[in-house]
């Protein structure tokens, strides 16, 4: 899956605006989930694919593992898609600056900021467009793993959901942002 469907990408921003519209509207979308014990562990876990420990060890074994002689290339080329995916997610939540689930004033959007302030960095979900990034990427590279990575990528997102760290329509945002930035990267970088 490392083509770039433009459909795909399309219908990622018009479900993020759908969503946006019933999130105004007051439909209640977050779900309040209390997750304990090793659900809790393993959920959060999960939803850290994709981030910089994660990026680094992947960075690593296409390095160590990957038998073509351009494999250095390759894992730092992985490792600047995601940077560049989460950089270009952090300069839009600090554009927006939407207030996270469960914080006062809940999903408005104060305007732009230069200070870092976590419950107003909602949108778009940085975790989602990081693991969509690295999946699209470590799909092109090794399209025999690409079922796995989209399982990892879509649980990362889901659970930035579930977890109410984002409104549905953040994490849609992110996954369309790191798709996007990511099929950039991987032509611009010939890796197909």
């Amino acid at each position: 899956m490392s083509t770039f469907s433009l459909p795909l990408l399309l219908g990622l921003l018009a479900a993020c605006g759908v969503f946006m519209v019933l999130e105004f509207s007051g439909l209640k979308t977050t779900l309040a989930l209390e997750m304990k014990g090793d659900v809790k562990r393993e959920t959060r876990w999960l939803a850290q694919y994709g981030q910089a420990a994660c990026t680094a060890v992947a960075a690593l074994l296409v390095w160590q593992l990957d038998p073509r002689p351009d494999r250095a290339k390759r894992a730092l080329i992985l490792i600047a898609c995601v940077a560049a995916a989460s950089a270009v997610a952090m300069i839009v939540k600090r554009l927006c600056s939407r207030v996270r689930p469960g914080h006062e004033n809940a999903g408005a959007f104060l305007g732009p900021t230069i200070k870092h302030a976590n419950r107003h960095e909602s949108f778009p979900s940085s975790h989602s467009a990081a693991a969509v990034a690295l999946t699209v990427v470590l799909s092109a590279m090794y399209p025999q793993g690409a079922i796995t990575f989209w399982i990892l990528a879509v649980a990362c997102a889901a659970l930035r959901y579930v977890l109410d760290a984002h409104w549905p329509s953040d994490v849609l945002a992110g996954i369309a942002l790191g798709y996007g930035v990511a099929h950039l990267a991987v032509r611009l970088a010939h890796l197909v």
